[in-house]
């Protein structure tokens, strides 16, 4: 049965109302779920995605996490981000984070999320990455000065914040001429205008867009079972935890089904 919580957050999301609550409330579930999660490798925190046609490379020891680092990969593809400064806004626990510091040739990895006990997670967990570093900081409030990074990638964190058109001006801010701001995100249809105009930056040109439900419902389907067996361990919270995983029969699975919420991918470059 789907939580009744979790249905009132969505429909508080979607409506924009209560910015610092709705704000509050996400960061105290995310922090609750991350500690009850007790999956050692657990070491990504979104839906994943499993783009179509052949499968991207991966290393022999990534294969088991291929859904989730699907979601960074169809963010940074065709991207040269050799020697680059990048900075992930919304780290969780760091493993997009990793496998961009690995992947991309970038001479930096910054990874940036509001909760402390997150960032000491991903730290733990990520602690032998050459030139990956994680700070505690807000989105909507960067701790960085202007122009300091070359990319900037957001992948399914932002639908937490309070203000969009504040975070989109500070990724605009840290980024320096000629550098790309990568998003990927889940919205209502309804909530499109709203999105569209935090986005309409005059420092930002739009490059490209995609939608991504169908990719990310597969990633759901290939994790079903792992999520279940984990979610059996923790009978206190199991209601909200399979509403967070995105379970069958979940409010948020029926509503990317049915195409009331989109899972969006944007890229943008400074101008």
């Amino acid at each position: 049965m789907p939580s009744p919580i979790f249905a009132r957050m969505l429909r508080a999301t979607e409506r924009g109302a209560f910015p610092r609550l709705r704000r509050a409330g996400w960061k105290l579930a995310y922090t609750v779920i991350s500690g009850a999660w007790r999956q050692p490798r657990w070491r990504f925190m979104n839906y994943g995605y499993i783009p179509p046609g052949p499968p991207f490379v991966l290393d022999a020891a990534e294969e088991a996490e291929r859904a989730f680092i699907g979601l960074y990969h169809q963010a940074v593809q065709g991207l040269d981000l050799r020697g680059a400064a990048l900075l992930e806004v919304g780290s969780g626990h760091g493993g997009g984070a990793a496998w961009l510091a690995r992947h991309t040739g970038a001479a930096s990895v910054t990874g940036v999320d509001l909760s402390a006990a997150t960032v000491a997670k991903a730290r733990a967990l990520n602690r032998d990455v050459p030139g990956l570093v994680f700070r505690q900081g807000d989105a909507e409030a960067l701790p960085f000065p202007d122009g300091s990074f070359d990319a900037v990638v957001n992948i399914e964190s932002s639908h937490c914040y309070g203000r969009m058109d504040r975070f989109v001006a500070e990724a605009a801010r840290v980024l320096r001429p000629g550098g790309v701001f990568t998003w990927a995100d889940m919205r209502s249809p309804a909530m499109l205008p709203a999105l569209d105009a935090a986005f309409a930056h005059p420092a930002l040109e739009r490059l490209d867009g995609a939608e991504l439900n169908d990719g990310v419902l597969a990633a759901l389907d290939a994790m079903e079972a792992e999520k279940a067996a984990e979610i059996a361990r923790q009978p206190a919270f199991h209601s909200i935890t399979r509403e967070f995983a995105a379970m069958r029969g979940s409010t948020l699975r029926g509503a990317l089904e049915r195409r009331q919420t989109l899972y969006l991918a944007r890229r943008f470059r400074r101008h």
